[in-house]
């Protein structure tokens, strides 16, 4: 008898299996795979990983990878991909890919620009050439990629800022999140998410929930945090956000965090993150473990025979002396770049994994308790 074949779901869903306080595990349906939630999602800025084959992040454990606008749209273009078959098949990453929307990226790299009621005018980092991203264009360029979850283009203020700041760019996020739901349209098994404005302002961040509520995207994520405020400010917000926010909706923190970061807002009800910095750090001879984070570059790694973690299911953790890894971080050979980036990027999803069996089985609490207190242990003697 033939094995039974089952369509992929043409439409977006999520869904919430189980709780523990605020926190859930739950999974995003959509056409080109699930996310298992919570989730942590490497980013692939310039449609790669850096460091990593796409078959490495995802047998690590990632069900979605991260791609932005900003830097696509400069270089190859976004017109190019989409010619190319769009940039699932660019990369070779058949499965879901969230797209940023380039709004932070505007703000803290690019050159020369003037943010209007219409958009963002600015030049490239690259060749200085012109351009205009306005939420229409946004929502355009990430229609050509072809990515599963669009993120409205939102203003992004740096903090600490002055309240009225604040307000400005919430009330300014809020308008183009209409538009950007506008030029959206409707894609059954894609989704537009909005972002979550109003600075470290209690007041300002649920009214910025509140009417991106009543807007019914398919998910929302919490922006403008972890650019520079103490960690108890931003759980604070989240606090503050989770209550206005519909429960049915997947939650996504915006460029969060280190793991502490990430077990503290999954706790608070967060499902989704993204964060260059398991990559980055990894390239810098800096890595997480279970014992905590280490530096490949101390000299006191130069004559170990030991592996990073011989208990991990990361060959590059396991099958490599930290010699050897101290070596090729101090030759600034690119195989340590790319061995401590699948390091870290493979802890990354341990953790995420140890959370979802942790919040099914109501043991979150112990779960974090027991992770945080093998940070600060650190390792055996």
């Amino acid at each position: 008898m033939a094995a039974e074949i089952t369509a992929a779901p043409a439409e977006f869903s999520f869904q919430v299996a189980t709780r523990d306080g605020a926190a859930r595990t739950g999974a995003i349906t959509m056409p080109r795979g699930t996310i298992r939630t919570p989730a942590f999602m490497p980013v692939g800025t310039a449609a790669t990983v850096k460091g990593m084959y796409p078959e490495q992040v995802r047998a690590l454990g990632a069900d979605v990878v991260l791609g932005n606008t900003y830097h696509l749209m400069l270089r190859p273009g976004a017109e190019r991909v989409a010619r190319l078959g769009g940039l699932h098949r660019f990369m070779n990453w058949p499965h879901p890919i969230l797209t940023d929307s380039g709004g932070f990226q505007v703000m803290s790299l690019a050159n020369l620009r003037k943010l209007t009621e219409e958009g963002v005018a600015f030049r490239s980092h690259i060749d200085g050439s012109k351009h205009m991203l306005s939420p229409e264009r946004s929502v355009e360029i990430q229609n050509l990629l072809g990515s599963d979850i669009v993120m409205q283009l939102d203003e992004c203020v740096s903090l600490p800022c002055e309240d009225k700041v604040a307000e400005k760019a919430m009330r300014l996020s809020l308008r183009w999140a209409q538009r950007c739901k506008d030029a959206f349209g409707r894609h059954p098994g894609r989704a537009l998410f909005g972002i979550v404005q109003g600075g470290a302002v209690p007041h300002l961040r649920v009214e910025s929930a509140r009417e991106l509520a009543s807007m019914d995207l398919k998910g929302y994520a919490v922006g403008g945090l972890a650019v520079g405020e103490p960690q108890e400010i931003m759980l604070a917000m989240i606090e503050t956000v989770e209550p206005h926010l519909t429960q049915e909706k997947p939650r996504y923190l915006m460029g969060v965090g280190t793991p502490d970061d990430i077990v503290q807002a999954v706790a608070r009800g967060i499902d989704m993150f993204d964060c260059v910095m398991p990559t980055r750090a990894g390239r810098h001879g800096q890595i997480f473990t279970r014992f905590g984070r280490m530096n490949l570059k101390n000299a006191k790694h130069a004559e170990d025979p030991r592996p990073i973690d011989e208990q991990s299911s990361c060959p590059a953790a396991r099958d490599w002396s930290r010699a050897y890894l101290h070596h090729l971080v101090k030759a600034d050979e690119m195989l340590g770049k790319m061995l401590l980036t699948w390091v870290n990027l493979a802890y990354y999803q341990e953790l995420m994994a140890g959370l979802r069996a942790a919040i099914a089985a109501g043991r979150l609490t112990d779960f974090i308790a027991e992770t945080k207190e093998g940070w600060e242990r650190g390792e055996p003697a």
